[in-house]
């Protein structure tokens, strides 16, 4: 039987042969293994870079979905301040801004700038760490590329091995006179080499695997972040033009500031000259508030008497306008201006608008309704002013004040008179420190801030 081994043909029978070849090596296993001991642990493919890749991948689209998220909110808090921004520009070049109310939104638009400038500096500095991690990625999936080129040719030599030792099984080596150390040495070869190819095998599809998922990551990241780049360019166009508008609004504001305070000094300065004995002052403070108030409740029983004859509504339904175009040099409710009267906790009070315009421009009613008093200010005194008091409603009326004594149009009291309809013209009367016209209104016989009705 062991003749029929030496005897067996080559070429075409090469299979046959081999197959006989590891029949007979499975009756020496036993042995071999005695001799042996248990065979040394086979290489497992590994498959942690797999996971690696796919984690990485992960991890990169989480990043690039916060910064999209990111983009959106930074668009959303521009369009919002370049809204407030344009707001805020055409209320300073509207009629009579309210300075005040303007200088508070030019604070708040400030805050949200910076709060827009960190933002971006985050997005910005968000999107650089995501081009290292794309240099990195991009290192690894060259470096991957490179060890499976080198494993697949590995196994390739490994196959084409195999092919070669078909011809000459590990007992045919003995049995042509080979050592039976060298046979054992044969025997162990044929026992690992198919474990061996397979895990190599098992190893480069790991590394296709992987390698793919490099590359998909690579070019995804590579086409978001150049978008989100793009993106973030845009932002930063648009937060440089908010901040220039902006700019732009504080110098507006800051010019209407000027113009305001140089206004307030030159009236200061003429009341200064005006009241140079402060008791005489004080007492004609208090007597001209004593004269207003009877001067009110004057004026409301003529009201009255109207809105019994039918000639008044007994309610308003609508807003009221401005009375005219100017700079508002004092708001209505506590001024440091010495000239106010007390009210409340206020040491001085002003209890309407200033509105500074050059003298002699027209003054047109805030709304429709009745003249109910045109002509002097008898409780003034000596130096009364001369006023137009409108009556809107039974319990709502506009008072304009220090006009020029004149009948626009030939009203008087009792006249009926449209809305925007000229009342009268800007003027110096009564105790004023320079031409303006003090635009007040009534609510229910209480002055009231007249900012509410527009």
């Amino acid at each position: 039987m062991v003749s029929g081994w030496s005897s067996l043909p080559t070429g075409s029978g090469s299979r046959r042969r081999l197959r006989r070849s590891l029949s007979a090596i499975v009756l020496l296993i036993p042995l071999v293994v005695g001799l042996l001991g248990t065979p040394a642990a086979t290489p497992v493919a590994r498959g942690n870079e797999l996971d690696d890749a796919r984690a990485r991948q992960a991890q990169l689209k989480k990043q690039i979905a916060s910064q999209q998220a990111q983009v959106s909110q930074l668009n959303l808090l521009q369009q919002s301040l370049a809204a407030e921004i344009d707001a805020t520009r055409q209320q300073l070049n509207s009629i009579n801004a309210d300075l005040d109310a303007v200088r508070k939104k030019v604070a708040s638009m400030q805050a949200r700038i910076r709060t827009v400038k960190a933002t971006y500096d985050d997005l910005v500095n968000q999107l650089a760490a995501m081009d290292a991690q794309l240099v990195e990625v991009t290192a690894e999936e060259t470096a991957k590329r490179a060890e499976l080129t080198d494993r697949r040719k590995k196994l390739a030599d490994r196959v084409r091995s195999a092919y070669d030792s078909e011809r000459t099984s590990p007992l045919e080596t003995f049995l042509s006179g080979g050592t039976f150390t060298d046979m054992l040495a044969e025997m162990s070869y044929y026992i690992d080499v198919g474990e061996q190819d397979q895990a190599l095998a098992e190893q480069v599809r790991t590394d296709e695997a992987a390698l793919q998922v490099l590359h998909q990551t690579v070019s995804d990241t590579r086409d978001t972040t150049n978008a989100l780049t793009q993106q973030t360019a845009q932002q930063k166009r648009e937060l440089d033009r908010n901040l220039a508008d902006l700019n732009a609004a504080k110098a507006a504001l800051k010019k209407l500031e000027a113009k305001t305070a140089a206004t307030l000094r030159k009236q200061r300065a003429n009341y200064a000259l005006i009241s140079h004995n402060r008791a005489a002052a004080r007492a004609a403070l208090a007597k001209a508030a004593a004269s207003q108030r009877r001067l009110a409740s004057h004026i409301s029983d003529l009201i009255a008497r109207q809105a019994q004859q039918g000639n008044i509504p007994s309610q308003y339904n609508g807003s009221l306008a401005w009375p005219m175009v100017g700079t508002v040099t004092q708001n209505f409710g506590c001024t440091g201006f010495p000239w106010e009267p007390p009210y409340g906790s206020c040491a001085h009070f002003h209890q309407g608008i200033d509105i500074v315009a050059p003298e002699g421009t027209p003054v047109h009613a805030s709304a429709a309704g009745v003249v109910a008093y045109i002509g002097w200010n008898y409780a003034d005194g000596a130096d009364p002013a001369w006023i137009v008091i409108v009556a809107h409603s039974s319990s709502l009326n506009t008072w304009y004040a220090h006009m020029q004594p004149r009948f626009p149009g030939g009203i008087h009291q009792g006249s009926h008179i449209s809305a925007g309809q000229v009342v009268g013209y800007e003027g110096n009367t009564g105790h004023s420190t320079g031409a303006h016209l003090h635009w007040a209104v009534q609510l229910d016989g209480v002055f009231v801030n007249p900012r509410l009705f527009l």
